[in-house]
């Protein structure tokens, strides 16, 4: 008897085992394969644009200073309209150089009737030494003072024209047709006392000038592509393109019109003057915008979609699929952007399957199903730079 009562224990918990044991789940299938998007390697014709970050300034920026101290009387000129040469447009009190050249012009005829009186004394005793009436002396002494005083007209004289010229000082006019900017100094306020006092600025702005800095790289495609072309400036076949700031292309074209000298030392860049027209004044300076100029045509580009180009350390690869679903990296060497592609220079061929979507859950050798990417957009201008 003793020895059932301990079988009964071991038969329930070696029938509790068998009911957990059949209550296990079965173990999940093997995992498929992952899923990835892929686009075919296109080829086509792009052409290849330095672009190049700049600033719009004035084809003439002159600054308008008062050159006599005095105070102001009047702005004659409305701010950030458009003026003409010679127009007016501040006026300085002229009282006090009115007088001055009141006194100077006193001064010269003073001068003058001290001149007269010289040659008077000298017309009368050069006759008179011949005859021995009066003293070789008292002649050479009224030739002296005929000379001081004709020095003392001819002082009187500069001094009069210096005070008239200062005196038209006081009107400040337009040197130039241009845009003029906002006035520095109100009516009332006195200017010119010590320093040319700054007054506004006047700027052409048709055509106007954009100007660049580029990298000493930069400069010698551009140098290379244009002694190719047989010297012609790079781009001039059709011109000089300008992105403004809100991405719109500006409706004129533009050319090159002065280069630097010397590289910048501090900044290892060269600087460029482009000009472009500007009829209906819609740029105005210190707008910023891109230049593009086209350095070449490249025939027969392969092109990828640049979230395919994986980058680690300079190095650049791809992903590709076979025909058979097998995963392949390779590296590339990429040259221009293309819009939202890359061109490709080495490493692919045409038509060959590139994975765009899912590089992280792959690698090298794995079975992917592929499917086609939506289309990416239709290539643009390319643009110099990685």
């Amino acid at each position: 008897m003793a020895t059932r009562k301990k079988r009964k224990p071991l038969v329930i918990a070696t029938l509790l085992m068998g009911l957990g044991t059949a209550c296990e789940k079965a173990p999940p299938p093997p995992p498929g394969p992952v899923e990835v998007y892929v686009t075919p390697v296109t080829q086509k014709d792009v052409p290849v644009y330095l672009e190049l970050v700049g600033q719009t300034s004035g084809y003439q920026d002159v600054e308008i200073r008062a050159r006599v101290e005095g105070f102001l009387e009047n702005v004659s000129f409305k701010e950030g309209s458009f003026v003409k040469k010679g127009d007016l447009l501040y006026s300085i009190d002229r009282k006090p150089l009115e007088a001055t050249l009141a006194e100077a012009k006193a001064d010269q005829q003073t001068a003058e009737a001290d001149l007269s009186k010289a040659n008077n004394d000298v017309n009368r005793y050069t006759p008179l030494v011949a005859k021995q009436a009066v003293s070789r002396e008292e002649l050479d002494n009224a030739v002296a003072r005929q000379a001081s005083a004709k020095a003392r007209v001819d002082a009187a004289k500069a001094t009069v024209e210096s005070a008239t010229i200062q005196l038209g000082y006081t009107r400040a006019v337009a040197p130039i047709d241009g845009l003029v900017g906002t006035t520095q100094v109100k009516t009332g306020n006195l200017v010119g006392r010590g320093e040319n006092t700054l007054l506004t600025t006047i700027s052409q702005i048709d055509p106007i000038l954009f100007k660049v800095g580029v990298t000493e790289a930069d400069y010698l495609k551009v140098m290379r592509r244009s002694t190719a072309r047989g010297g012609a400036a790079s781009g001039s076949a059709e011109g000089i393109q300008l992105t403004l700031a809100d991405g719109t292309l500006y409706s004129h074209t533009g050319k090159v019109r002065a280069v630097e000298r010397a590289v910048d030392p501090t900044t290892g860049t060269l600087g460029i003057e482009l000009e472009f027209p500007n009829p209906n004044n819609l740029l105005r300076p210190g707008q910023y915008g891109k230049a593009r100029v086209l350095l070449e045509n490249k025939p027969n580009a392969l092109l990828v979609p640049q979230r395919a180009v994986m980058e680690l350390q300079n190095l650049y690869s791809v992903a590709l699929v076979d025909g058979g679903g097998k995963v392949e990296f390779r590296n590339v060497k990429v040259g221009p952007r293309v819009d939202t592609l890359w061109v490709i220079e080495e490493g692919l061929k045409p038509g060959e399957q590139v994975i765009v979507e899912g590089l992280q859950r792959v690698k090298a050798g794995d079975t992917v199903t592929a499917k086609p990417a939506p289309p990416a957009g239709q290539a643009g201008p390319a643009r110099e730079g990685k």
